[in-house]
């Protein structure tokens, strides 16, 4: 059964106290909200990685070629990397606490005060790096592919500090094969539910004794690609429930056909396919797919309605410009609910896969607050 949910504000304890006003509106629903009691952690979800400044390019009939000047008939900028899973998770109603480094220059300004002020997430692990410009990556969208170029400089090494990871409920972390993360184990230690995808091996190892940390996880979201890679397995499913045996929930997303997930301690399997939407820009949308994921299953909810609604914010951000910025709130969320109920031709089979939406959204919620979206010149608007 599902918790009851409540609109921010309503519940005991109220937000941690830096938040800014703008973040506790932005927040609306609090999906956690039956579950909170005193003496929890501050957090919800601790993330730590690079910010990059995402420029997106959209529009382009072909592939740029050589030697030829290309015109998009659309762009977009927004803060990206790790602020992409970020920003998700903190439109998704979860407190959310990120340790990154900033650059002193102007794009690492507008990614702070975007994910700060704009995002109400935590920045107190954080740092800005004198000196240090921030990274950027280029990504241009076009027959439903993007290619992506980046730049930057590994920022210079900090010292250690010993309350971070900060107490959370959970963490995102991303896999790195060959490579232990230290964090991990000190998240885990301390309660932290872990979960982890991971990126494509340019080893060609694909030797899941590489992934030493998945030990300390939760889940592991892999694509179909990845996970069949990693077990050897020529099918996706069984690929996820090869990976059961080094973590207690697989995730294999599978692109235009949905998701599949398998839950070693209770047994449960699920299946949801994706949703079928006009894709503008597919950059973050995986990360999305995990905030939502990990929102659902921290709310409790059964595996098949976590599916469900990491699909559903992943193909409402792909309808957007940029990463962080595309995350859609629980008013996007609750918008499309309505209006897929008011179509005379949808299939009943299909709203009662949704039907866990009905007690999570207010009746009255309906865009009282302008999100931030990506916007093709940063500094506009900047004192709105």
């Amino acid at each position: 059964m599902m918790p009851s949910h409540a609109i921010a504000g309503e519940e005991t304890g109220g937000d941690p106290e830096h938040l800014t006003r703008t973040a506790r509106h932005q927040t609306q629903v609090d999906p956690l909200a039956a579950l909170r009691a005193p003496g929890d952690p501050p957090w919800d979800v601790y993330l730590t990685g690079t910010v990059f400044l995402d420029i997106v390019f959209t529009g382009l009939d072909t592939a740029p070629v050589r030697g030829t000047e290309s015109w998009a008939r659309g762009m977009g900028s927004s803060p990206g990397g790790v602020a992409n899973m970020a920003a998700a998770l903190a439109r998704l109603g979860l407190r959310t606490s990120l340790a990154a480094a900033f650059g002193d220059d102007h794009y690492g300004e507008y990614c702070w005060d975007a994910l700060a002020r704009g995002e109400g997430i935590d920045l107190t692990p954080s740092r800005t790096v004198p000196g240090w410009h921030s990274p950027v990556t280029v990504s241009m969208a076009y027959e439903g592919e993007r290619t992506m170029i980046s730049h930057g400089h590994e920022p210079p090494p900090e010292e250690p500090a010993p309350d971070c990871p900060p107490p959370a409920r959970a963490a995102v972390a991303s896999l790195t094969p060959g490579r232990r993360a230290p964090w991990i184990a000190q998240a885990a230690r301390k309660g932290t539910r872990i979960f982890a995808d991971v990126g494509w091996d340019d080893t060609g190892a694909w030797d899941l004794a590489g992934l030493a940390d998945l030990e300390h996880c939760e889940a592991f979201l892999p694509n179909a690609e990845e996970a069949m890679r990693y077990t050897g397995s020529t099918c996706p499913k069984a690929a996820a429930h090869a990976l059961t045996e080094h973590v207690p929930v697989a995730v294999v997303t599978l692109g235009a056909e949905g998701a599949y997930a398998v839950d070693r301690r209770t047994g449960e399997t699920a299946e949801v396919p994706a949703i079928a939407v006009e894709a503008l820009d597919p950059t973050g949308a995986g990360d999305v797919f995990v905030a939502g994921f990990v929102t659902a299953t921290l709310a409790g909810w059964p595996l098949a309605d976590r599916l469900a609604l990491a699909g559903l914010t992943a193909a409402l951000s792909v309808q957007e410009f940029g990463g962080s910025l595309s995350a859609p709130g629980w008013s996007e969320i609750g918008a499309w609910w309505r209006r897929v109920q008011s179509l005379e031709t949808q299939n009943p089979a299909a709203l009662r896969r949704y039907a866990f939406l009905d007690p999570l959204i207010p009746a009255h919620l309906d865009r009282p607050w302008p999100l931030r979206r990506a916007v093709p010149t940063i500094g506009f608007g900047r004192n709105a």
